[in-house]
């Protein structure tokens, strides 16, 4: 058995700055609800599903890799404050977790329904190529739909650590 660094700390991390993402959109739409249902494109989930699915990807993660069962806090998304409380239980939930349960032998395989098929790989696999891109993917996806109804992002509200002067553009 080899030692798995703490998973939850990069879920933690990014849930929070979801949390941030989340506080400011509503701000900025002063309880107008219209956001929660838009999409990037027609084929695509809406804002709420995006928020969702970020936080559910989280748990389809450190659920399997503690050798639990994966939950869900997944409830009604029709308001800011269920896609809040949806994230404030994952964080809850990750960060109780003790992390002995992530000592597991690294040969395990974890499977996962992907869409219409089913994965089935070693436990580094799994984390870095499976659910860190689709975690990261579904993150980005509530940014882009955020940015591309004129709510002002940027990359400090995304990662927490880029910082640049207001009203700053690359595009002169």
């Amino acid at each position: 058995m080899e030692e798995l660094r703490n998973p939850t700390e990069t879920f933690v991390y990014y849930l929070e700055r979801l949390h941030v993402l989340l506080d400011k959109v509503e701000r900025i739409c002063e309880g107008n609800t219209n956001i929660l249902e838009a999409r990037l494109q027609d084929d695509m989930l809406p804002f709420t599903n995006q928020v969702t699915t970020t936080a559910n990807f989280a748990l389809r993660a450190c659920c399997p890799l503690a050798g639990r069962k994966i939950v869900s806090f997944q409830q009604n998304q029709s308001s800011f404050s269920a896609l809040t409380q949806c994230i404030t239980d994952t964080i809850a939930y990750l960060a109780a977790i003790p992390l002995t349960e992530f000592d597991r032998p690294v040969t395990e395989v974890l499977r996962e329904q992907a869409g219409f098929t089913e994965v089935a790989l070693p436990r580094d696999t799994f984390l870095q190529h499976y659910i860190l891109p689709n975690f990261y993917f579904h993150l980005s996806m509530v940014y882009a739909i955020a940015r591309s109804r004129g709510i002002p992002l940027s990359k400090q509200d995304y990662d927490g650590y880029h910082q640049y002067p207001e009203g700053f553009s690359f595009v002169k």
